[in-house]
């Protein structure tokens, strides 16, 4: 059992935990993930870290509230316990060497990029964020972003905050205006990353794309994070989550992500059903 340290609400669907787990703490390194389950009959839920504290022993998640897992997940309090918490998995970001990185994310994908902008900007690379949001309500973990970019740029669909439009528009505006970055770095929904490196591929340069797609066991056996990168199969779990996104069939992921959406809607409402009755 691992213990819930810490508890904060980011924001009406977002949620952040703080666990107690001083093995995974030791050797999490950024992109890497975890598979969680709240309870023993709980779904395995894969999480990307999104920061850990090597000296406190705890791994931070964050994660939203979007299917009968998460719901469940969302139930636990602070000083509560969680079931199983299992990493870290996958291979951690390479950042090695890199001088000039622009970082995109995508509403709770943020959550995932923010270490691996801390991780650059703690090895003295010049970072450039930029991550997008419905809108004002939304963002999230904007007093952290700012502290480790040396520029911040936060967009809005609606405009309630920052400037209006979607993470292209700044990044093209960077890339057309001359700025040369190392890497982009993009996390975030899969119609993002696809229109990142499509906004990237014109000025050839190198983007990493951070790749979750449905995952079991998280070691590759079940073959559930299938992608096709570069013509060839890879396990998101074992050769990823990072990707080359000039490589990536986004096409394809994003049908296959959408194949147990039946599933997840039933769960989901049975879940709620469930919560429902507890509560009466």
């Amino acid at each position: 059992m691992f213990k819930i340290v810490k508890r904060r609400e980011l924001n009406p669907t977002v949620t952040e935990l703080v666990i107690e787990a001083p093995l995974i703490a030791k050797k999490a390194k950024a992109g890497q993930f975890i598979i969680i389950r709240a309870k023993a009959d709980s779904e395995r839920i894969p999480l990307t870290i999104a920061g850990y504290d090597r000296q406190a022993g705890t791994v931070t998640i964050i994660f939203q509230v979007v299917g009968a897992g998460t719901m469940e997940l969302n139930t636990l309090p602070e000083g509560g316990f969680v079931h199983d918490f299992v990493g870290p998995l996958g291979k951690a970001t390479e950042i090695e060497g890199l001088k000039k990185v622009c970082v995109v994310g995508g509403g709770v994908g943020c959550a995932i990029a923010l270490p691996v902008a801390q991780a650059l900007h703690a090895q003295g690379t010049k970072v450039t964020g930029i991550v997008g949001f419905r809108d004002k309500d939304l963002v999230i973990l904007e007093d952290e972003f700012r502290a480790c970019c040396d520029e911040l740029i936060i967009m809005t669909d609606d405009g309630s905050y920052g400037r209006k439009g979607v993470v292209t528009v700044p990044l093209e505006e960077k890339l057309s205006g001359g700025e040369t970055f190392d890497e982009v770095i993009t996390i975030g929904p899969l119609i993002m990353m696809k229109f990142v490196v499509k906004t990237t591929k014109p000025h050839n340069v190198k983007t990493i794309v951070s790749m979750n797609p449905i995952m079991v066991d998280g070691t590759g056996m079940c073959g559930g994070c299938r992608l096709t990168v570069g013509g060839q199969t890879k396990f998101a779990c074992v050769d990823g989550p990072d990707f080359d996104g000039f490589e990536v069939d986004f096409d394809e992921a994003m049908h296959r992500g959408t194949m147990y959406k039946e599933f997840e809607t039933h769960a989901r409402e049975e879940a709620c059903n469930l919560f429902k009755k507890e509560v009466e």
